[in-house]
């Protein structure tokens, strides 16, 4: 069984910076982790492979940074990783990024499991792995938190919901969005750690698959981000001072004043 898991290096919480020239996340030198949903995924992969046989590739689009996020997977236990990084992909929205992974995944396969975190949190859209379905004419199952079974031709994952969980069966290959609740992320073996250090990092451009220009990028991507800003300060609050029934009858005056001063614009 071949599985691939899409990964996205994120900027650390603590060191988000926006470019002011093309409102995008800035990566290069900036401190960097693996998107935390993603590491569920690299961990339910591996645990699929040591059940199951069959091996994992690691799949990430980023800058030349995002080799080490690509490291750690194989450190966790992946056999293989592809990095795909040009300037061509820059400025990607969900749109053109499932687009260009898509592209990947085609020259990767056969495949019979894609597997992504459910969302990013430098985005929190949850689109990227639905996109690369779509691209693809793939079945998917998103928020899934327990694989149930897998053969050589379906599987069956439970999936949470808003107010529950539901069971689906799907053909393979499939593509799959995982949630925390799936499993709980190993720690990578110093065996591991010597081996991701050797391993050979796969680097694809745009031209090694095949993309259309015109879909990469900023060029290729629909949605557009016009302006960044901070919200600008609260104001304070009002504290109101006296006995309860003092404060009520204030409240109530100035709710009053606000709901006539807001029904006469």
């Amino acid at each position: 069984m071949h599985i691939v898991v899409c990964i996205k290096q994120v900027p650390d919480t603590a060191d988000v910076k926006i470019d002011p020239k093309t409102n995008t996340l800035i990566r290069e030198g900036v401190a960097s982790v693996i998107n935390p949903f993603d590491m569920y995924a690299i961990e339910e992969a591996i645990r699929i492979k040591e059940k199951n046989g069959g091996k994992v590739t690691v799949l990430s689009m980023g800058p030349p940074q995002a080799e080490s996020a690509l490291r750690e997977a194989i450190s966790m236990g992946a056999d293989s990783a592809v990095l795909l990084s040009d300037r061509a992909f820059a400025g990607s929205d969900t749109w053109a990024t499932s687009y260009t992974l898509s592209m990947a995944l085609r020259k990767l396969a056969p495949f019979q499991l894609v597997i992504c975190g459910k969302q990013a949190s430098d985005g929190d859209t949850a689109q990227v792995g639905p996109g690369m379905a779509a691209h693809l004419d793939l079945p998917q199952i998103t928020y899934v938190r327990k694989i149930e079974e897998i053969a050589d031709e379906h599987i069956v994952a439970e999936r949470l919901l808003e107010d529950g969980t539901e069971v689906i069966r799907s053909p393979l290959p499939c593509l799959l969005t995982v949630v925390k609740e799936i499993n709980e992320p190993r720690i990578p073996s110093l065996k591991g750690k010597l081996a991701a250090k050797k391993a050979q990092i796969a680097m694809w451009k745009s031209a090694d698959l095949g993309c259309d220009p015109a879909g990469l990028g900023l060029d290729g991507s629909p949605t557009k981000v016009v302006k960044i800003f901070n919200p600008p300060p609260r104001a304070g609050g009002e504290m109101l001072k006296g006995e309860p029934d003092e404060v009520v009858r204030q409240l109530v005056a100035k709710l009053k004043d606000a709901v006539v001063a807001a029904s006469s614009v």
